[in-house]
């Protein structure tokens, strides 16, 4: 089986060689005729060619001709895919080893925000907060279980984890001096809302976390729309000026200035500038996941003005690439030279088998979208995983075992998608998010883009 996809966009002719990995920006001619090639006789290929332009002679065509056939004969273009046979096995391989947690300290929050998959911090439960020994054991858990990786990664998350500050600093304390006999490194990430954000916690943040996602939705009357408190006030008078002061400290370390789009925003783009004129240049901005019924769901009806807005974003960030003032924006990072390898590619995030979610009083999740339903509890940090056949269906799941993404182009970029949003919107780990799917497929068409345009420049 081969795949390709070509696409046009902002002038350039882009040949996407989905088994290789190949990507190619070519001239209109070259688009034409690859689009003639596989599966015709070289004959029909040329005299196709050549009736769709007519300016080109004959000896040219045969020399194109030629250069396609070298491509495909190098495996750059029209490659076979040779992952499917190994699909089943990749994850398979890595064993029981846990390399990431993401650690609930505070299932309570700060604000009311309208669209919170996790029920304002509660997840469908009581509030509460992760003691230190609660939070100590669950470090002792994922170094006992992390065989013989040395980087591992502990997300602390809510709720707000800062109404839990204490405690945070305490168990990064207890993982640094866990690490030296242990031989790992732990990268701590702190996830937050900012409302608490003052000087110490900037200080701390500054010292220990590897990262550090802000939340901010973009222009004031869009974040003060959905992101209020309990008295029903805005925060974004609030936050930004504590979020500006940590990145302007930050000294080159992670951070993403994380948003959030529903349909009351579809001109996002107008947030991310936003942010960027407020001193942001990590940003990250996700379209909302709700129910159908919900005000602030996306709608297959949308998609003209989102894909036009994903455009308007690639150029706009090509712009400024060329003026010296670039943006990151995570939906557009690839690297087409270095990776991920293709154990990732097939395989996804590892929810629910190398990373899980751990709650306030430890019970174990496949990630942070299931914590609270409990056909998705997996176990606890002292007994461990003990529900292996819910282990086993996520081990299972992989862009090979989704039946939607055979024909799918992109499928080795998203590497089949969100388990979390595949269940919530399809009741299957192993089915897919659809309008998600048309979102992502969009972003990467941009990103393939700007990397043609990247290559031009240099």
């Amino acid at each position: 089986m081969i795949m390709l996809h070509q696409y046009k966009l902002n002038g350039y002719n882009m040949v996407v060689d989905v088994y290789s990995g190949s990507v190619h920006a070519m001239d209109e001619v070259a688009y034409d005729m690859i689009a003639l090639y596989e599966g015709a006789e070289r004959e029909d290929v040329l005299r196709g060619t050549m009736a769709k332009h007519p300016e080109l002679s004959r000896a040219d065509a045969e020399a194109l001709y030629a250069d396609v056939t070298s491509l495909k004969e190098q495996g750059l273009l029209f490659a076979e895919d040779v992952f499917a046979p190994e699909a089943a096995t990749l994850k398979a391989r890595s064993g029981n080893v846990i390399k990431a947690l993401c650690l609930h300290v505070a299932h309570s929050c700060n604000l009311n925000c309208a669209y919170c998959f996790a029920s304002q911090g509660r997840y469908q439960g009581e509030r509460a907060l992760m003691t230190f020994e609660t939070g100590k054991r669950a470090l002792d858990f994922l170094i006992e279980n992390s065989g013989t990786r040395v980087n591992l990664e502990v997300d602390f998350f809510g709720g707000e984890p800062l109404m839990n500050w204490e405690v945070v600093k305490a168990l990064v304390a207890y993982g640094r001096s866990r690490e030296a006999e242990a031989h790992k490194r732990f990268r701590f990430t702190l996830t937050t809302n900012g409302v608490l954000l003052d000087d110490e916690v900037i200080d701390f943040c500054n010292k220990e976390m590897h990262n550090v996602v802000l939340s901010l939705d973009g222009r004031k009357e869009v974040h003060d729309r959905l992101r209020k408190n309990y008295a029903g006030e805005g925060s974004y008078d609030t936050i930004v000026p504590k979020f500006q002061r940590l990145v302007e400290s930050r000294g080159g370390k992670g951070y993403y200035v994380r948003g959030t789009y529903t349909r009351n925003n579809l001109d996002f783009t107008n947030d991310l500038f936003h942010m960027a004129d407020l001193g942001f240049t990590e940003l990250s901005m996700e379209p909302v996941v709700a129910a159908p019924d919900d005000p602030c769901a996306l709608r297959e009806e949308d998609l003209p003005v989102l894909f036009e807005q994903y455009e308007i974003l690639a150029k706009e960030m090509l712009k400024r690439e060329k003026e010296g003032c670039p943006l990151t924006f995570y939906h557009y990072m690839i690297d087409l030279a270095h990776g991920p390898c293709i154990y990732k590619r097939i395989s996804g995030c590892g929810s629910g088998t190398e990373y899980l979610a751990v709650t306030p009083w430890g019970e174990l999740y496949p990630c942070h979208q299931f914590v609270g339903d409990p056909k998705y509890s997996m176990g606890d940090i002292w007994k461990g995983v003990t529900n292996e056949g819910l282990r086993e269906k996520f081990r299972a799941c992989n862009v090979y075992a989704r039946p939607q993404c055979a024909d799918c182009w992109a499928k080795l970029y998203c590497s089949g998608g969100c388990a979390a949003n595949a269940y919530h919107s399809q009741g299957d780990i192993s089915g897919v998010y659809e309008l998600g799917c048309k979102l992502f497929r969009k972003r990467m068409e941009c990103a393939l883009m700007m990397k043609a345009a990247e290559a031009d420049d240099r």
